[in-house]
């Protein structure tokens, strides 16, 4: 059947280069602030801005996968964006596609409706939505509101301190890690709903990435890639030198 993707979707689809894009850009003037040992101090903004680009773009691909051309309808989509969060809306959109799936309406969504393995694969997604990529997307919205350095509570009479810790956690690397995850998690979903026969064929291989990318987060020592940036430019430095 030839593809027919409606207006909206071609706008989120440029929405979304054009992020992906400015994610490049500012990835490249992080990496260059890192080899050069930050002489402006400028990676901590520009850290904040990765992260908030990488909020941005979930929200985006959320959308795109929201109105795939094979994929929700509208009710479907009015249920998920009527969550009344980002976190939630992303959960709705696991859940919804396991149902579309299965067809199942109203029944638990549990090894008895979907199987063991579904079950297992549900949870699987669920998991890395409820832990690495909520970080993303809660410290996205206190960057939209320009809270940088401190974010504060809703009532603004306070710093949050668990978010002043995720912020200020954050390196280039891991951000690249989680920004990783949300599109594997993304094209696990898109098989679910859009392709059933994709999805049982490739999720395996969704999954596998998913968990490298998870072990990655946990295993792969920021100091080891710094240095890594920092020797690559002064060897790239003291080679056009001696070239002169």
């Amino acid at each position: 059947m030839p593809r027919n993707p409606s207006k909206i979707y071609s706008q989120h689809v440029a929405n979304l280069r054009e992020l992906e894009l400015a994610i490049s850009h500012t990835g490249r003037m992080a990496k260059s602030e890192i080899a050069s040992r930050d002489p402006q101090q400028s990676l901590r903004s520009l850290l904040r801005l990765y992260s908030f680009l990488i909020g941005a773009w979930a929200e985006t691909r959320l959308r795109k996968l929201l109105h795939e051309e094979f994929g929700f309808n509208e009710a479907e989509r009015k249920q998920i964006t009527d969550q009344s969060s980002q976190l939630d809306q992303w959960k709705e959109t696991i859940d919804l596609a396991f149902r579309k799936h299965h067809k199942i309406t109203k029944a638990p969504l549990d090894e008895r409706s979907l199987g063991v393995a579904h079950a297992a694969r549900r949870g699987a997604l669920h998991d890395v939505l409820s832990n690495e990529l909520r970080v993303i997307i809660e410290i996205r919205n206190k960057l939209a509101h320009g809270q940088w350095v401190y974010p504060f509570n809703s009532d603004e009479t306070a710093v949050e301190p668990d978010k002043y810790q995720l912020i200020n956690k954050e390196n280039y690397q891991s951000l690249q890690f989680k920004l990783a995850l949300i599109g594997h998690l993304a094209d696990a979903i898109h098989d679910l709903v859009v392709s059933p026969a994709t999805f049982e064929r490739d999720f395996e291989s969704h999954f596998k990435k998913l968990f490298q990318v998870r072990t990655n987060l946990v295993t792969k020592d920021y100091s080891k890639y710094e240095n890594g940036l920092i020797k690559s430019r002064e060897s790239a430095r003291a080679a056009r030198k001696s070239n002169k």
